[in-house]
């Protein structure tokens, strides 16, 4: 017989999808994270017709982003904005990729900045923070404690 020993769970052990929903339900539950005004009329990207229709979305994409820093640390905006970037459909002439809204990305940059989730590198780009990368941790073990019940 084998005894399993305890050990904690990081962000990359767990399904993307569960992790950003935990991550999303943290952030909409914290006082630190707030909703900016202009979120319920703000396109995403140039290639998108309308704005999200889900409540939740600036949540969403800041758990997605804070995601990304954590497993890629160096990531700025330019990349973020290439990662949530798609094609533009111009009708009956060829599609063109375009890069998403730089100022949704840098406003959820700076209020994880103010969480102390992430900082800025010296030489551009973000990191997690030492207390950012123990909260996410934190969370993802709770997204495997719940897949492990069910």
């Amino acid at each position: 017989m084998s005894v399993q020993e305890e050990r904690g769970y990081l962000v990359r052990d767990v399904p993307a999808k569960k992790f950003i929903d935990a991550y999303a339900e943290h952030l909409k539950n914290s006082d630190k994270f707030e909703l900016p005004i202009w979120s319920d009329i703000v396109k995403t990207g140039v290639f998108k017709e309308l704005a999200p229709y889900g409540d939740d979305w600036y949540f969403i994409r800041a758990a997605s982003i804070a995601r990304r820093v954590y497993l890629r640390p160096g990531t700025g905006v330019g990349a973020l904005q290439k990662w949530y970037g798609g094609n533009y459909r111009r009708g009956a002439r060829t599609e063109h990729f375009r890069k998403a809204s730089a100022g949704i990305i840098r406003s959820v940059l700076l209020q994880l900045e103010e969480m102390k989730v992430v900082e800025t590198m010296p030489g551009g780009g973000r990191r997690v923070t030492r207390v950012g990368q123990q909260d996410l941790d934190r969370i993802a073990g709770t997204c495997v404690d719940d897949a492990d019940e069910e």
